[in-house]
């Protein structure tokens, strides 16, 4: 048995297209929204997910999270409601953990309800709490870790072995990790979901999603998914296939980045909180080691009462306040005014996002650049 390709092969030449013509490095651009339908192996339609670069990507992604299949999507919203609706019908119910991304969340409490999908949220990410939210009718249990802005750990082992015993779907939005740093399939999950536009896309140019899963359960999503649209155009599909190339490289800086910079700010006097789970004080860097790889890019604090949060932005000359993240550049955002600016203040409250709150996506640039940038800001919003 041959052993398992590198991630850094896996992204470089898992799902490319052979040019054949002119015997190019890089896989050609098929353009096309007409395809032949006779005397042809395959009917190909954009909107079916079957383009030749839309074919060759979902190999690439398949291979990166250990599935079977994937399919790519137009944006990680997409990819998120489809695989939710694809195992949901009225009358079902599903289980979210506490703490997830604001667009998710917005989803769940503005439109299900409007299909007659129940729905209920643990009290937090635990497996137990998650246990004592199933009724008869759940069908699905949907996770994110690590979470979104906190970073807090899921247990991905454990949720996997509640759905199975409950003979549930497992879910998790996998984004922040990236299967550089984890691959829940290992785990036992049923269903990765990424926003694509994020470490997968790395460069803050693509809008993007992509679910992977079994060939079983990607067939399913792919019926739901074919009629509601949510494909991507195929010179975008060329692009994300072209930037995943270098993505081990990338989110390998990032991580290192980020555990430097999460070191810093931890014993900065100005600094009341910092929330990466590379942090031996985080409370869940015990089950984070055991699960990821490494600790990724992403890490939150709290400037202490004296510091204006948004103040501090304005004072940052190299990290750009920005919304999305995990680009090579470093991106600072507000989550209060931004990522979970749909939620309500009490609803932000209850899941510890506070106003001051600050979420950091680290880049590819030098640590002592970034440092320098944060204590300058520090100090001039002091």
């Amino acid at each position: 048995m041959s052993r398992p390709k590198g991630i850094n092969t896996i992204c470089t030449h898992v799902g490319e297209l052979e040019d054949r013509e002119f015997k190019g490095a890089v896989s050609p651009l098929y353009m096309s929204t007409s395809y032949a339908f006779e005397d042809v192996e395959t009917k190909r339609y954009p909107r079916y997910f079957n383009t030749p670069n839309q074919v060759a990507l979902a190999k690439k992604m398949a291979a990166l999270e250990h599935g079977e299949a994937s399919l790519i999507f137009g944006s990680g919203m997409a990819a998120v409601s489809t695989s939710l609706m694809a195992f949901l019908r009225s009358g079902d119910h599903v289980v979210f953990q506490d703490s997830l991304y604001g667009g998710t969340s917005n989803l769940v409490t503005e439109e299900f309800e409007k299909f007659g999908i129940e729905y209920s949220f643990a009290k937090d990410a635990k497996a137990e709490s998650l246990k004592a939210e199933i009724k008869p009718n759940t069908k699905v249990i949907y996770i994110e870790t690590p979470s979104n802005p906190l970073l807090r750990i899921t247990d991905m082992r454990a949720v996997a072995q509640l759905a199975n015993e409950n003979a549930l779907v497992s879910m998790i939005d996998n984004t922040f990790a990236s299967p550089v740093n984890q691959n829940p399939i290992d785990f036992g999950i049923d269903v990765v979901i990424h926003s694509a536009t994020k470490y997968m896309g790395g460069h803050s140019d693509i809008l993007a999603g992509t679910v992977i899963s079994s060939e079983e359960y990607i067939n399913r999503i792919f019926h739901m998914a074919k009629n509601f649209g949510g494909s991507l155009s195929d010179y975008t599909v060329w692009l994300l296939e072209r930037s995943l190339k270098t993505m081990g490289l990338r989110v390998k800086a990032q991580n290192e980045n980020a555990m430097k910079l999460a070191e810093f700010l931890n014993s900065h006097p100005d600094v009341a909180n910092v929330y990466y789970p590379g942090l031996k004080d985080h409370p869940d860097h015990e089950l984070a080691t055991g699960q990821m790889k490494a600790y990724g890019g992403m890490l939150s604090f709290e400037l202490k009462e004296n510091i204006n949060a948004s103040e501090f932005m304005k004072a940052l000359k190299l990290i750009k306040p920005s919304m999305s993240l995990a680009g090579v550049e470093s991106t600072i955002l507000l989550p209060s005014k931004t990522s979970h600016g749909l939620l309500s203040p009490e609803e932000r409250e209850k899941q510890g996002i506070k106003d001051n709150l600050l979420r950091f996506s680290v880049g590819i640039e030098e640590t002592e650049d970034l440092i320098e940038d944060l204590e300058r800001a520090i100090k001039k919003s002091n």
